[in-house]
Parts: C-alpha cells; structure tokens; sequence
C-alpha cells in the first residue's frame, strides 16, 4: 500500500520542477559557471549558482501550493536567516505545516556532472510549542527526489509517511512513464565484501576519521591481506545520496562524525552535516533501515540551518550489533565519544 499524507501530492510536483529546471540548467552551462560561489557567509552551506536554480522555485511554488491554505515555516538555505513564514505575513501562531527543503543535496557532485543530487523535503506538524520548536523527530512526510546527470534518463523517487511505510518510483524523464522501486536494505549479517563508509568529504578531521575507519574495518575483518580487498567504502558527497544507498541495498553501514571531531579536538573539519540533510532520514527507518545518533539514540536535532548532526546507518540489526561495538570502540579510543 502506497503511503498517504495531505501534502504528498502537492509535494511531489515542486520535487519534479526542480529537478527539470536543475537539469534544464546543467544542460545548458558550463560547470565554471554553476560552481561560481553565490554566497558564502551566513547559517548553512556554501551557496553555488547551481543552487539559485532550485531556490527560485521553492518560495514561491510552497506559498501557492499550500501556504495560502495551510501557513508554513519554510526552513531552507539560501532564505534569510534560513526560513520564511509563508503566506507574507502570517502569524507564527498561525503555521501549521514546517517544511524544511534541501533543494540540492550533493551539490558539488551534481555541478561538476559527476554523480546525481536529490531534493529532500521533511514536514513537521507544528506542535503546542509552535513552529520555531519543531525538531527532526517531529517529520511525519519525507520525501527525496534524484537530480539526474544529464547524460542519464531515469531518475528515481521516494516518499515516506511515519508509521505507514516507505514507496519509490523509478522514472523515465524522457518518456514520463515509471516503474514502481523496491527499497530494500541488504540483509548481509556482515560487512564482509561489501560497503561500509565512514564520511569524511573535505580537509579537516580526516586523519581522524580514517584511523578510525581502519580499527574498525581491523576489528571486524581483521588485518588487511595482501592482495585482497575485503571491504569497500563510497565517499559520496550527499548525505541524502548514503540514505539511498542504504536503502536499495548497495551499502551496509555509514557514519558521518564530523561534528564530533570538530567538538572534541576543537579543530575545524569544514562542512558537517545539517538537519535538511537528514530531513529524510524517516524514509529509511520506514523501509527498514536503522538510522541513530552516534550514541546510538534515535536522531534528533532542530529543523534549522546551523545545526550540526552527526549520525549513523545501518543496513539492518545484525549489522549494527556486529559494527556498533566497534564504533563505540574507535570513538572513545580517539577522545569523541558522545
């Protein structure tokens, strides 16, 4: 059974006008000219011009296509001090839905044309506490759209209600037409010959991450052989792109501990993870993925901009008791344990 929700299907068209309008773009520019640096200060990422392409569309499609009935919190990079009430106007009081929207996650990838972005999208109910208060645990919808190379023609979708499951398409963007997607983590009960990633994407922390990607590959795997590779890893640069990889099955387990390191050892790791990067982290869950904080605990975090997360995926429950004591391990051995 498909999963419903009263802003699925208003959605879910936004996701596709982005993703035409980001592909239409990177069709017709140079990569010099996406990758030139819109804004650099204030909360959240870098601001690319490849990233004014998608945000152009999302005030004003979120305002028409649902704001105007139900007022939103928009919660997004590149808005003044990273959200917006929508309609123009509206009582705080009066919100009802908090949207938070990644409209490029994976964006250097993406604009370089070497490996596709997504759209994330979570929604929140507002709660007595009122819209500025909703936090990660709170999203009820996800929902996570592929940005396709140009030079590719499917592109896949995935949504999710809290407790009703998870559901994808595969989608011809040339012809239109889809095919329903399986989600299905792999049910590997080790990490042997598969893929396993401990994220660490820009300078700063990586000494760290690595040596502890290493003692943990030791201790599940033992020493390496020479000449055998028994476990792989894939760095890739989308926090939304590891959800899904997770999710079909391809990896079995993933950490992003930036934050950590930056934390412990006071040294700047550059970009960490946000809550819009994780706003779909439910679809996971849903499908049957594990998805925590690195202690272990249900993720949680403020639906804001600023916010730095450090999180945890694992295929399913026997990965997570065979990796988890081994994490634990390496990240109290290093002085970061949370």
């Amino acid at each position: 059974m498909t999963p419903d929700h009263p802003l699925l299907e208003r959605l879910r068209p936004l996701h596709r006008r982005i993703r035409d309008a980001v592909v239409e773009s990177t069709s017709r520019a140079a990569a010099e000219a996406l990758a030139r640096v819109d804004a650099d200060e204030g909360p959240g990422d870098t601001i690319y011009a490849i990233d004014r392409v998608a945000e152009d569309v999302i005030v004003s499609d979120v305002d028409r296509a649902i704001a105007r009935e139900s007022p939103v919190l928009l919660v997004a990079e590149g808005l003044p001090d990273g959200q917006v009430l929508l309609p123009e106007g509206v009582s705080p009081d009066r919100v009802e839905w908090v949207i938070v929207i990644d409209p490029i996650d994976g964006t250097r990838g993406l604009m370089y044309q070497k490996r596709p972005g997504w759209i994330l999208t979570g929604v929140a109910r507002v709660g007595p506490e009122g819209p500025f208060r909703a936090r990660l645990r709170d999203i009820e919808l996800a929902l996570q759209t592929e940005i396709p190379l140009v030079k590719q023609h499917l592109c896949d979708e995935l949504w999710a209600v809290r407790g009703r499951g998870a559901a994808a398409q595969r989608v011809d963007r040339l012809t239109g037409t889809s095919m329903p997607l399986p989600l299905t983590p792999s049910r590997a009960r080790d990490v042997r010959h598969g893929f396993a990633t401990i994220a660490r994407f820009f300078p700063g922390g990586r000494a760290t991450l690595a040596a502890m990607d290493d003692e943990i590959a030791e201790a599940l795997l033992g020493p390496p052989r020479a000449g055998k590779a028994l476990l792989f890893e894939d760095q890739y640069i989308s926090t939304g792109g590891q959800l899904y990889e997770l999710m079909t099955g391809r990896d079995r387990f993933i950490a992003d501990l930036r934050p950590l390191v930056a934390g412990r050892h006071g040294a700047a790791t550059g970009l960490s993870c946000h809550p819009y990067d994780l706003c779909t982290e439910l679809i996971a869950r849903e499908c049957g993925a594990i998805v925590t904080d690195a202690a272990g605990a249900p993720l949680d975090a403020p639906l804001d901009v600023s916010a730095e997360v450090a999180w945890v995926g694992y295929a399913n429950a026997a990965i997570r008791a065979l990796v988890e004591p081994a994490l634990r391990a390496a990240l109290e051995r290093h002085g970061i344990a949370p």
